[in-house]
């Protein structure tokens, strides 16, 4: 069996959010919809609203990954700079796309508003960009080569979203299992690393938990192939068998 294997990355902008000021909602979000398209979100950066960090950030993610996908950055103010740090990562002019202007400049009439030109900003792209239709508010977001530019106000990041995930290349979804093991991370560790060595394609996960006297940790194994999935979560269970049998051996019962 071939498995395609698709990856993304996210990179979310503004000062706000390394602030704390803004709570970001969209990268849970982002996760979510490319699970479902068997689209591995690999990783996340966010950065300050600064062109240096943005471009440096961008080219090394969208050289890394599929797509790139960001969010923030792209509205009327002074420090929506992603247009301007896009291009410059892109070496292409940032301009005024003819298309974008004609679309806001039609949306703010309707509302008997001035079309400003702090407003005109959001119309302010690389060169050539495709646009990325925005039903919430109008100014589209853009796409250049492999990176997904959008906004950053949840709704209308997934107003963008849903638009683009039509023309992204799917993957083989990736298929999970969960297994309950009443022993802490400290009692499985060494032979929990032994599986993942044995069972290289595969991803293990180990997740502690603690009920107010002992610890136990769930394991997710993932993979995308059903027998290789099935080898190792046989495994982890064989392994949890042994030490069940290693801690009855070690408690005698009650003195007849």
């Amino acid at each position: 069996m071939t498995s395609t294997i698709v990856t993304a990355a996210m990179l979310a902008i503004g000062d706000e959010l390394l602030s704390g000021r803004t709570k970001d909602k969209n990268i849970g979000h982002l996760a979510d919809v490319l699970l479902l398209s068997g689209i591995d979100l690999k990783e996340v950066r966010i950065v300050a609203d600064e062109q240096d960090a943005i471009v440096d950030a961008l080219n090394a993610l969208r050289k890394r990954y599929t797509y790139v996908f960001t969010s923030g950055g792209i509205g009327p103010t002074h420090d929506d700079i992603t247009a301007d740090a896009v291009s410059a990562a892109f070496g292409l002019p940032c301009e005024h796309d003819a298309e974008a202007m004609r679309l806001l400049a039609e949306m703010y009439k309707r509302r008997e508003m001035e079309f400003t030109e702090a407003r005109q900003r959001m119309a302010r792209m690389p060169r050539g960009a495709r646009h990325i239709a925005n039903p919430v508010s109008t100014a589209p977001g853009f796409i250049v080569e492999n990176v997904y530019v959008m906004a950053g106000v949840p709704q209308v990041f997934q107003a963008m979203l849903d638009n683009v995930l039509p023309e992204l290349q799917k993957g083989s979804h990736l298929l999970t299992r969960s297994l309950p093991c009443p022993y802490g991370e400290g009692d499985i560790g060494t032979l929990l690393g032994a599986i993942q060595k044995a069972h290289p394609e595969t991803s293990i996960g180990s997740y502690p938990k603690y009920d107010g006297q002992r610890f136990s940790t769930e394991l997710v194994v993932r993979a995308r192939d059903e027998a290789k999935l099935d080898a190792a979560a046989k495994a982890i269970s064989d392994m949890i068998r042994v030490l069940d049998a290693a801690r009855a051996g070690s408690n005698p019962g009650p003195e007849a």
